[in-house]
């Protein structure tokens, strides 16, 4: 803690090491085992969990960059074993939201200058590729990857499983399961490596895409597909999820690709 400004009232768990010249306010919570980097600044109505690592430069909770906000008390969560690198800017909450609160959710990976704006919601297990900026109140649900120099809009949600090209710039739903790219952005198909590698089976998988084949193939329309799928496929978790994801979508889902091979 040689050369770290630490606030007296904050709360410090057990083994975190505060490395010189980082800052801690005054309503800050960290867990235990966290190692916080040089000149990393953690400011008001930060909570961070256990064994996370924030790295040199990072600022953590600082107002929200939106003209709403009216200096009222709003905050940031880190869940546990996050890491989050270099010059990463996690900005708090706000009331007008009715959030009030931005979320990172445990096992996620923030790279270099990742920005993750107001009342944002970051899932588990979550890679954010470096100098990707996520708009104000977006999702990111559990495991999805976005790629590097992406820029997400407001309100913009990103499904389960999900991974997403480098350079992208989008401002629809990206549904869950999927691989997104090109530009515009449009549906190349599924994450199968993916999937596999967090132990989908082949069942599972072809399940997802049964579902997909009925939603981007059927020259129907985004409603009538779901309704085909809906009563054409046997229930399961998969088509659930995916069904679920675009009922609940406000801004519409990605396009799909119609230069590409389903199998390609």
């Amino acid at each position: 803690m040689e050369n770290a400004f630490v606030h007296p009232n904050a709360k410090i768990g057990k083994n975190v090491v505060l490395s010189p010249c980082c800052y801690i306010a005054e309503h800050v919570e960290i867990g235990d085992n966290c190692w916080i980097g040089p000149f990393a600044c953690i400011n008001d109505y930060v909570k961070i969990g256990n064994n996370c690592k924030i790295f040199n430069g990072a600022v953590i909770g600082a107002i929200p960059q939106d003209l709403k906000f009216q200096g009222e008390e709003s905050y940031v969560e880190i869940g546990n074993n996050v890491m989050i690198r270099e010059y990463c800017t996690v900005s708090r909450g706000t009331a007008a939201s009715g959030k009030n609160k931005t979320v990172i959710g445990d096992d996620s990976f923030l790279m270099a200058y990742v920005h993750v704006a107001h009342d944002c919601r970051v899932g588990k297990h979550v890679i954010l590729v470096s100098y990707t900026g996520i708009a104000g109140e977006t999702e990111v649900d559990d495991w999805a990857i976005i790629g590097g120099n992406s820029s997400v809009h407001q309100f913009t949600r990103i499904g389960c499983h999900a991974m997403i090209s480098g350079a992208s710039a989008f401002s629809k739903d990206v549904p869950p399961y999927s691989i997104v790219g090109k530009r515009p952005l449009v549906f190349r198909g599924i994450n199968i490596v993916g999937l596999r590698r967090r132990g989908f089976t082949l069942e599972q998988i072809e399940r997802i895409k049964d579902v997909y084949r009925i939603i981007y193939q059927s020259n129907l329309n985004v409603t009538d597909a779901c309704k085909k799928a809906e009563e054409e496929l046997p229930d399961s978790p998969e088509k659930r999820t995916i069904l679920d994801f675009i009922a609940a979508s406000k801004r519409g889902i990605v396009r799909f690709d119609n230069n590409r091979d389903e199998d390609e």
